[in-house]
């Protein structure tokens, strides 16, 4: 019988790619009113989009560079939506 692995869906930008590993890795939320991405702030999530990206980097990347776009992306992602409203 022949197996295949899964695979992750085809991504187009290294940006794009980590965002779905911080997705898969569970360190991102959705704003339900919105649909932003927002961030969880869960170390143990981040942790393991770190180790995803070392372990299978996105197409003609380094780990080490794969590493790097999951903090970038971290960085340009909030934990609050930029549609609503400040809770006062």
């Amino acid at each position: 019988m022949l197996m295949s692995k899964e695979r992750r869906p085809a991504v187009r930008t290294l940006r794009g790619w980590a965002i779905s590993v911080l997705d898969e890795a569970g360190a991102l939320r959705e704003c339900e009113e919105h649909g932003w991405m927002l961030d969880r702030a869960d170390p143990h999530a981040r942790d393991r989009a770190f180790d995803l990206a070392r372990r299978d980097p996105s197409p003609m990347t380094s780990p080490e560079a794969a590493a790097a776009a999951i903090a970038e992306a971290l960085t340009e992602i909030g934990d609050t939506c930029p549609e609503c409203p400040p809770d006062c």
